[in-house]
């Protein structure tokens, strides 16, 4: 199984922790990028080195997590070989996935409970490229460099 890599702020920690310690029961491994307490931090803090490693190619997937899940994802999509998208369904994170190539799923953890975050991390953790039409749109995603 590949390295999955995970990171909130203060809002998201408490989620945070629980999707890790149920990916991990289930074999995943994990590079926690923290927080590491529900005291109050800068979410850019832990998402800049978790994406700038999916950016350069280290890894191939990543959960990031804030309150309303808008900031983190904000911080991510500023890498040009990241495509985080905010989900809160399963089916938002399937057509991530399907459609996108998500390779990183941003979680708003105050509008969501822990058993539907990990459910939609399972999704994305499962769900495959679906390619072909999608191939062209994908490349379009990232600015000029």
């Amino acid at each position: 199984m590949q390295i999955v890599l995970i990171a909130s702020d203060h809002a998201g920690f408490e989620t945070k922790e629980f999707i890790k310690n149920s990916l991990e029961i289930q074999g995943y491994t994990l590079k926690d990028y923290g927080t590491f307490s529900n005291e109050s931090m800068d979410y850019p803090d832990v998402v800049h080195p978790l994406v700038g490693e999916i950016n350069a190619g280290k890894y191939a997937k990543g959960i990031i997590l804030c309150g309303s899940g808008n900031g983190v994802n904000m911080v991510a999509n500023k890498y040009p070989h990241v495509r985080s998208a905010l989900c809160w369904t399963k089916e938002i994170a399937s057509l991530a996935r399907k459609h996108n190539d998500a390779n990183v799923v941003a979680l708003p953890a105050r509008f969501v409970d822990k058993q539907i975050a990990l459910e939609i991390v399972m999704v994305f953790l499962t769900t495959d490229f679906e390619g072909e039409r999608h191939i062209n749109r994908v490349k379009k995603i990232a600015a000029n460099e």
